[in-house]
């Protein structure tokens, strides 16, 4: 990867291209499932999403062994798609771009009040 590609996000296009191309050979249940778990993990996404990639890679992966096994998309992700993305990202307390801003909110908050009372 050259330094061009890092900074424009390039690499990421190909790979997330490759993703689809992947994704559109399995059957339809296994398409819808994949849909889903990329709606649901880019919740946990950082800034540039390339924290997902692998995470991205190794779920559709699994989709397409269990295709290959001939095993539905429900057979293996069960009825719970956001539990399932949320234990990829990291466990179920992983926390989401929301949780990082808020976090982020809440410490410049509690510096400005401090500089405020001190």
């Amino acid at each position: 990867m050259n330094f061009w590609d890092t900074i424009t996000g390039n690499d990421l296009t190909r790979e997330y291209k490759g993703f689809e191309v992947r994704a559109a050979a399995l059957p339809e249940d296994h398409r819808a499932a994949w849909e889903q778990i990329k709606a649901h993990l880019f919740l946990y996404g950082s800034f540039t999403g390339r924290n997902l990639m692998p995470i991205l890679d190794a779920a559709l992966a699994l989709l397409e062994t269990t295709a290959a096994d001939g095993q539905s998309a429900g057979e293996v992700l069960g009825d719970d798609i956001p539990g399932f993305c949320a234990a990829l990202a990291g466990g179920a307390g992983a926390r989401t771009y929301r949780d990082r801003w808020r976090e982020q909110l809440n410490r410049n908050v509690a510096t400005k009040l401090s500089r405020l009372g001190g």
